[in-house]
């Protein structure tokens, strides 16, 4: 697999200062990372590597658009790098903390390019919300590529 492709799914919990372990897996041939706000609330974390690619990707956004200006301040205002201690923990802002809804048990999930952060709880709201659409969802996405998982 790449070298920047994650995937499963850990339970750690955030401490009362913003810290959180990201799993041993997840770290490995990683030093820098930004975190900033994803979308369903849960908190997307990057490479360097990737948040380049994404910069780069909303460069080419029109800033004459309203929409475009509205999701842009949001991503980068939220956004911080960051750095693994010695304990393979990250520092969440406290903005991160509450737009995620952070409390105590927390999910991290590979995402692929990505790292995302979610709250226990709305996690599994989103997954329950989601569960009966998963089939509809795929045969829409793939529909449209004529291609099958």
């Amino acid at each position: 697999m790449g070298d920047n492709m994650f995937m499963g799914e850990y339970h750690h919990n955030i401490d009362e200062k913003g810290r959180i372990v990201i799993p041993g897996k997840f770290r490995e041939n990683i030093s820098e990372i930004v975190i900033t706000r994803g979308l369903e609330k849960c908190l997307y974390v990057y490479t360097k590597e990737e948040w380049e690619k994404v910069v780069n990707k909303l460069n080419t956004l029109p800033f004459t658009k309203k929409d475009a200006r509205t999701f842009i301040r949001s991503f980068f205002a939220g956004a911080t790098a960051s750095e693994f201690d010695k304990n393979g923990r990250i520092n969440i802002t406290s903005p991160l903390v509450s737009y995620a809804g952070l409390t105590k048990e927390c999910v991290i999930i590979g995402v692929n390019d990505r790292i995302e952060i979610w709250d226990e709880k709305l996690y599994n709201e989103f997954l329950e919300d989601n569960a009966s659409k998963l089939e509809s969802i795929a045969e829409n996405l793939f529909e449209v590529s004529n291609e099958t998982l």
